[in-house]
């Protein structure tokens, strides 16, 4: 039963993961990217696209998919 409940998703699932930074650099972290990762494999497991992963700071914004880290 329990593997039952992740047959719900399917291909159309999609996410994308956003964070701050409160030093104001938006620049992903070592543990940033590690972290996205894991996300990844766990949602691709779980047939869940995790399209991006954005960091928001003071000093702008940084995208994981445009630093082509995810």
């Amino acid at each position: 039963m329990g593997m039952q409940a992740f047959d719900r998703y399917d291909e159309s699932d999609h996410s994308i993961l956003i964070h701050n930074h409160p030093s104001g650099d938006p620049t992903p972290s070592r543990a940033d990217i590690e972290m996205t990762k894991e996300i990844v494999d766990a949602a691709k497991r779980l047939g869940i696209a995790v399209h991006d992963h954005i960091i928001i700071g003071r000093k702008g914004h940084s995208s994981m998919k445009g630093l082509l880290l995810i």
